[in-house]
């Protein structure tokens, strides 16, 4: 594990020997107010050229970063726990991902691999074969972001099924495009005043045990029920939900959940898409989280942490339906991107070679019991949950605990804005914004792990 950021002066960009190394511990440190004051005259440029609608959750701007510690333009270290919403999974600037991407620079940037192809983009579909659930023959297709993944999943499962009807699930997120707008659960920021959208999607019941209290079969007799009489099968294209809901706010399902809708979409022939956007590569312990549900997904989108930090998705799926597109139904010009593509193969092999999904059931074995602690300690806390370095904590009010279980979103935003002063970065969620969501890289270290659970635990008590 690394525990120092080596930075080497301007001149050492050449091969002069003046060139020196300064070698910066990674740990949590605040020499200025937050945000200090090169972030705030940066901020200050932003407002304006930038709309207010590109919003950032702390205004400090970033200057560098590696493994599990970013820091910013004024000198402040900040334990990241969230990492860019689950992007960086093996760490900040890992050096095998960043050689990767070099190399490939050396070489060319852009031919667009529907034009004229190359290696790359097949040994990624290549991994995520071996590596999506399943053992059947699988496709994939490349593309840029989620939001697009999905898109495209949806897409080819219309044209599979030759069916229109799309159906998502409660707390669901999927995106910021016109589609996946319309397929999220809550309008508020993501969809208000940006409509008309697209028709023929709806949102089944999901599983929630915290809040429902329902067994997986029980919530999926009910979620199937809402399908056949809302919807209908044979109107329905596919189903897509998240094995762990992100945006949501961590919800996982019960047991039995998952499997019983596969089940249920394949007597009646509706593709079934695991959006694994946030929960895949390796995060929650596992390739991706449906493993742990003993889920086969038709269908698998990937993203976020697929390629170090680099934008790259994908839609990897059973090899007769990916097949029924027509030549010239799937692209896009940047899709696929050759660097975005040489970084995605040595984060596979990053994984492999440190067993980074051994970090990821180690960062839960410190966190998951830490956080529970603080349950036993503090009476808002009223749910833990989650895999691997894919965790949250649900906030109510005092003293309603396992009775009303009334949201407390003030608790959120407060714990949030107190570790940021402190020098720890964590995420808000959940459908009533009452979740903190904690998304630390594989590489972070017990020690800020454990320096972390402290900063929040005097945030707690400060409420």
């Amino acid at each position: 594990m690394t525990d120092t950021l080596l930075e080497t002066s301007s001149a050492s960009s050449s091969s002069s020997p003046e060139a020196t190394d300064v070698t910066v511990p990674l740990g949590r440190k605040i020499v200025t107010a937050i945000p200090g004051p090169k972030s705030v005259a940066l901020h200050e440029r932003r407002l304006k050229v930038v709309p207010p609608g590109v919003a950032s959750a702390l205004p400090v701007y970033i200057e560098k970063a590696h493994d599990a510690i970013v820091i910013d333009v004024d000198g402040n270290q900040f334990i990241d726990l969230g990492a860019g919403i689950g992007v960086t999974t093996i760490g900040h600037t890992q050096e095998p991902v960043i050689e990767a991407a070099k190399a490939q620079l050396d070489r060319f940037l852009h031919t667009l691999f529907t034009i004229t192809p190359y290696e790359s983009y097949v040994r990624v579909a290549e991994l995520l074969a071996e590596h999506t659930p399943g053992d059947f023959a699988k496709r994939s297709m490349l593309v840029n972001s989620g939001a697009e993944a999905v898109e495209n999943g949806i897409k080819i499962a219309r044209k599979a099924t030759g069916r229109r009807a799309i159906a998502a699930f409660e707390h669901a997120y999927h995106g910021r495009t016109n589609l996946t707008m319309a397929m999220n659960y809550k309008a508020a920021p993501y969809a208000t005043g940006f409509g008309p959208f697209a028709g023929d999607v709806y949102h089944a019941p999901s599983s929630y045990p915290y809040r429902d209290g329902l067994s997986g079969p029980e919530a999926a007799a009910r979620a199937i029920n809402y399908l056949e009489k809302h919807i209908g099968a044979t109107d329905l294209a596919a189903v897509i939900i998240e094995p762990i809901q992100g945006e949501g706010g961590f919800q996982v399902p019960a047991d039995g959940f998952l499997p019983a809708l596969q089940e249920w979409c394949t007597a009646n022939g509706v593709v079934m898409i695991a959006d694994e956007i946030q929960s895949g590569i390796g995060r929650t312990g596992s390739y991706f989280a449906s493993e742990h549900f003993g889920w086969v997904p038709d269908m698998v989108l990937s993203a976020k942490g697929i390629a170090g930090g680099l934008p790259l998705a994908a839609v990897t799926g059973r090899a007769e339906i990916m097949d029924t597109a027509q030549p010239g139904g799937l692209g896009g010009t940047f899709g696929g991107n050759p660097v975005a593509t040489e970084a995605a193969i040595a984060v596979f092999e990053l994984i492999e070679k440190n067993e980074l999904l051994k970090s990821a059931a180690r960062i839960e074995s410190i966190l998951k019991p830490g956080l529970l602690a603080l349950k036993d300690k503090y009476d808002i806390i009223g749910d833990v949950r989650g895999k691997g370095a894919m965790i949250a904590i649900e906030l109510v009010e005092a003293g309603t605990g396992d009775s009303t279980k009334v949201p407390n979103a003030a608790a959120v935003s407060a714990i949030a804005a107190y570790a940021a002063q402190k020098g720890v970065l964590v995420l808000t969620a959940g459908t009533w914004g009452n979740v903190l969501r904690f998304l630390p890289s594989l590489a972070i270290s017990d020690e800020l792990l454990l320096d972390a659970l402290s900063v929040l635990d005097d945030a707690l008590a400060a409420l």
